[in-house]
């Protein structure tokens, strides 16, 4: 999904794209304090769930981690020559990252999520 801006329609047509990817799976999404993430009017598929981040406290972000492997592995000396060519390289980046996913669980499953998820 590319869009223009995060707003709460776009947040939910991405938590469709997720529980549709996922339809097996329940998914608990970490989420920072945007407004497109607590919105009222957000629809949240029943196989999503979110664990809310306390406000300004990006280092227990696990999102956070993955844009540093995405900047340093796919966008390290790069130089594009238009948005959209970068739009592609980040898709591409991202993608690669969600294939590999025992990678992507070791660099994302903190011992404070695992703690939550166990309760």
């Amino acid at each position: 999904m590319t869009a223009e801006k995060m707003n709460t329609e776009n947040m939910s047509r991405f938590l469709d794209q997720v529980s549709e990817a996922h339809r097996e799976d329940f998914v608990v999404m970490v989420v920072d304090g945007a407004s497109s993430h607590k919105s009222k009017e957000l629809e949240i598929p029943k196989n999503v769930s979110f664990i809310r981040l306390p406000p300004y406290s990006p280092e227990l972000n696990p999102a956070e981690q993955i844009w540093n492997i995405l900047r340093r592995d796919y966008f390290a000396n790069r130089v594009f020559d238009a948005l959209d060519a970068a739009t592609a390289q980040a898709e591409f980046g991202l993608a690669e990252m969600a294939a590999n996913k025992s990678a992507t669980r070791q660099l994302t499953n903190w011992p404070w999520i695992s703690a939550i998820l166990k309760t």
